[in-house]
């Protein structure tokens, strides 16, 4: 890989979360109906994640942002789904961390060199 395509695709996995007023906004790939729950690596410039909850009724949804909630420690009441609440992709906005704190708590899990901690 050139080191201008390896400069492209490091740019391209940083898109998925954006400084923000108050927090960040995360770019999210949403997969509903799967075995396990979790954050699955990048799909694109969004950071994918697996929810179990089908998507009716705003189950989905509902599971997303608690999934979210928990891998950033914050309250359920700071993610809220600013675009996209019914589609797969979704902008998601996160308030009262910061861009390097959910980074931080999201890549390892995202990072599909990295092993997972198993639970």
């Amino acid at each position: 890989m050139s080191s201008e395509a390896r400069s492209e695709a490091r740019s391209e996995a940083r898109a998925w979360a954006l400084a923000a007023g108050d927090g960040v906004v995360l770019r999210v790939h949403v997969v509903p109906g799967a075995s396990q729950s979790g954050v699955a690596g990048f799909h694109g410039e969004s950071v994918r994640v697996r929810v179990r909850a089908r998507p009716v009724h705003g189950a989905a949804n509902r599971e997303l942002v608690a999934l979210l909630a928990d891998a950033l420690g914050v309250r359920p009441a700071a993610v809220t789904i600013d675009a996209g609440a019914r589609g797969r992709e979704k902008r998601v906005l996160v308030r009262g961390v910061t861009l390097g704190t959910v980074r931080g708590r999201l890549a390892p899990h995202a990072s599909v060199d990295t092993p997972r901690a198993r639970r």
